[in-house]
């Protein structure tokens, strides 16, 4: 008889009985070969139906608790050892062994992004997530919805409407030398640089990024332990001149149509210089065209994908800024012999991206609302991009140097402060920024902040502004 048995009303009682006998188990105060009561018996004791007994023996002994033996009873199960481990909800292991887990791959120990604090006014790369048309893009979706045929699985390289229309798109909009067949749906710009790295890099192969430059691109980039080289910028582009320095590289990440974070953009002479120091070097440029649609007075440099006679260019885009980072959804084009080395990574680390919004967005592009979309934010952006300056001008003036371009979400302010720690005044008064510092590779970094304007209203844009001005008189104290 098991005398010290309590079961209540607080959850059911098959659960109760199964939690505390697996507990008796584990911590042998039911050693190994211990006959427990029959179910007659222990139903009666506890006042329970025989079936909620049964019902519970029959689990343990599927799961190793116990063991049956013809003709005697039930028994605990005289193999069990403490590597048990009960399987039904809610059983407590209290036992613990001394040995301890295998090893933890070594990885990056840059600080990881919870999530927490992204959609924060003046998050670098949110986009003004009110001013999406939510009912059209809702319509659309209801639409597609419907089919049956976006029910199931479809192509791992993306739905063909879809990767037409980008192609399409990014011919007449961005001057991209592309067809359907050469783009590659993923989940977001970022697996678009992991199916990068898992396709091109070997072992010792060396990747250069600008600095500063994209921390994303260098996570993706880096974590096979390849070394990362930093490439300096010359007014705020990448400086083309210092390539030849720096030896053999396999690929070479950068954002040519408007530097990520500090703004510049490569011209047309860095271009063709940067192809053909490319072609002549045996390694790959990854043109990241990552916010090119917001430029707010000329139309921006066509991508350097489509400017020359097949360079080696592998070229990502998302439409986490064009419509919203939800989707997450984005694209890869590349040169027709590698769309087949790329399917295989992207079979093996990431399957399709989502059937249905794939569709939505394939009708949202050929229906006209997507330029119609992209038309609106733009001078959205640039009425922000105005005041945002302005305001800094006036309550910050002398205290932070504008690093200003008339395109994209976000704007670089470089001071003599210290960066991480206003951004984390900021972060605690309900507004985002990241460290400039963050962005670069080595010691060397200069000192600033990564602000969004695109995400802040007129008022958070006057908060913010006041909010930072606060926080650096009280560093200055």
């Amino acid at each position: 008889m098991i005398n010290d048995l309590r079961l209540d009303g607080a959850s059911p009682l098959q659960q109760q009985l199964y939690q505390q006998l697996a507990q008796r188990i584990l911590q042998q105060r039911l050693p190994p070969g211990s006959r427990l009561p029959s179910s007659r018996q222990l139903a009666t004791d506890l006042g329970v139906s025989r079936n909620t007994v049964n019902a519970v023996y029959d689990q343990l002994k599927a799961e190793g608790f116990l063991q049956g033996r013809a003709g005697k009873g039930v028994f605990v199960h005289e193999d069990i050892t403490t590597w048990v481990r009960p399987a039904g909800h809610g059983a407590d292991r209290t036992i613990r062994t001394a040995i301890g887990l295998p090893a933890v791959p070594a990885f990056s120990r840059a600080k990881l992004r919870t999530g927490e604090d992204s959609n924060l006014p003046f998050q670098p790369g949110l986009p003004d997530l009110d001013a999406f048309p939510i009912r059209t893009w809702n319509r659309i979706l209801h639409h597609q919805e419907s089919r049956r045929s976006l029910r199931g699985y479809d192509n791992i390289q993306g739905y063909q409407p879809l990767r037409r229309a980008i192609a399409t798109y990014l011919r007449t909009s961005r001057g991209v030398s592309c067809e359907a067949h050469q783009v590659i749906i993923t989940n977001g710009a970022q697996q678009a640089l992991s199916l990068i790295a898992d396709t091109f890099l070997r072992p010792g192969d060396r990747v250069f990024c600008e600095n500063p430059g994209y921390r994303g691109a260098r996570y993706a980039l880096g974590r096979y332990n390849n070394p990362l080289i930093p490439v300096p910028l010359k007014n705020r582009v990448l400086d083309v001149e210092a390539l030849p320095g720096l030896g053999p590289a396999r690929l070479l990440s950068c954002t040519p149509t408007h530097q990520y974070p500090m703004g510049g953009i490569l011209d047309l002479s860095q271009r063709m210089a940067l192809v053909q120091w490319a072609q002549g070097s045996d390694c790959w440029i990854i043109e990241d065209d990552y916010d090119s649609e917001f430029h707010f007075y000329n139309k921006p440099f066509a991508a350097i994908q489509g400017m020359f006679d097949n360079p080696p260019v592998l070229y990502v885009g998302s439409f986490s800024k064009t419509l919203m980072p939800a989707l997450r959804v984005g694209y890869l084009v590349v040169p027709e012999q590698v769309v087949e080395p790329v399917l295989w990574a992207k079979q093996v680390s990431g399957g399709e991206a989502p059937l249905l919004t794939q569709a939505t967005i394939a009708e949202f592009i050929e229906s006209g609302h997507f330029s119609r979309h992209l038309r609106r934010m733009r001078q959205l952006y640039r009425d922000k991009w105005h005041r945002f300056q302005g305001r800094v001008a006036e309550e910050l003036g002398g205290r932070v140097r504008p690093v200003a371009e008339s395109a994209g979400m976000h704007l670089v302010l470089e001071g003599e402060f210290d960066d991480v720690a206003t951004h984390h005044w900021l972060k605690s008064r309900g507004f985002g920024s990241t460290p400039l510092s963050a962005h670069y590779i080595g010691s060397a970094a200069r000192s600033g902040l990564v602000m969004g304007f695109a995400s802040a209203s007129e008022h958070q844009i006057e908060a913010g502004v006041r909010a930072l001005s606060n926080g650096l008189k009280a560093a200055a104290l």
